[in-house]
């Protein structure tokens, strides 16, 4: 049987994770665990101002509903929300938010962690950092590390 329909936005407005869960739940008695993960824009160490974010409008809706969609496929999940973030983006702002949610928790919980590697690694995003001192940071490259905790996801042949 196939999976939960993921619910997918890439938006300019902030979030209010409660309210997510809240949607994601609302008259559901199958569901016995909600596992969330927000990602919040650091400072880092109080020299970024801003990160702006940019995409694909098209392609990075269809590559995050794509990504969810296998974690459907992977995961037993009776709701799945992702929303991701664009624009301007101050410290301590909301970047991204995952809600998975599934009978047992164990399913929840990898299935949250499956879409973040993957939106860490994969997603079509540019980020580019504005700093404090008025200059900017440059374009932020992805990290070997978030390509390895990835790539630890992927099916063995056969």
């Amino acid at each position: 049987m196939a999976g939960a329909v993921p619910g997918i936005r890439i938006q300019r407005e902030d979030f209010d994770v409660a309210a997510e869960i809240a949607a994601l739940t609302r008259d559901r008695a199958d569901i016995g665990a909600v596992v969330t993960f927000s990602g919040l824009c650091r400072d880092e160490q109080g020299a970024l101002s801003e990160l702006e974010l940019e995409h694909y409008p098209g392609m990075a809706e269809a590559e995050i509903g794509r990504i969810a969609a296998e974690a459907t496929e992977r995961w037993p999940l009776q709701g799945l929300t992702v929303i991701h973030r664009h624009g301007k983006i101050a410290p301590g702002e909301n970047i991204v938010l995952v809600v998975a949610a599934s009978a047992h928790r164990q399913a929840a919980f990898e299935a949250a962690n499956f879409l973040m590697d993957y939106l860490k690694s994969r997603a079509p995003f540019w980020k580019k950092e504005h700093l404090t001192d008025g200059s900017h940071g440059g374009w932020v490259e992805a990290k070997e590390a978030d390509d390895r905790a990835a790539d630890r996801w992927k099916k063995s042949g056969g």
